[in-house]
């Protein structure tokens, strides 16, 4: 059995960024306390269990009036991949001129999440 232990969280969920203290038992929470809503309850659990993040990053850019296109997944992904994306954001390269909302990567690690391009870039 995992000892209980204390933990302040800074929720993301909405703007009023609540901080929440909890007391954690392994994956279950004992105490919460902080939380003006029910989303901050539901974004600790998350943060617990499956801790996801929205990843925003660029692409090279080939030809372009700028260098790089800045891209954003378009659901949160797990921690854990992050840097396994970024490596295949390297990757990549594309020739300018390039439209907003261009997909980048199709179903990244097969979550039915994909990168798109925020920006353009015009052909320099």
């Amino acid at each position: 059995m995992k000892e209980k232990k204390e933990r302040k969280f800074i929720c993301i969920r909405c703007p009023r960024g609540c901080e929440i203290y909890t007391t954690i038992n392994g994956y279950s929470i004992d105490k919460i306390e902080g939380n003006l809503c029910a989303l901050g309850l539901e974004y600790v659990k998350t943060e617990i269990t499956d801790p996801r993040r929205v990843v925003t990053s660029t692409v090279r850019v080939k030809n372009g009036v700028h260098p790089v296109v800045p891209v954003w997944t378009t659901e949160a992904i797990p921690i854990g991949k992050i840097f396994d994306l970024m490596k295949k954001l390297r990757e990549i390269e594309f020739e300018a001129p390039i439209e907003i909302n261009t997909c980048v990567l199709k179903n990244v690690f097969e979550m039915n999440i994909d990168v798109i391009t925020s920006g353009k870039v015009e052909k320099g």
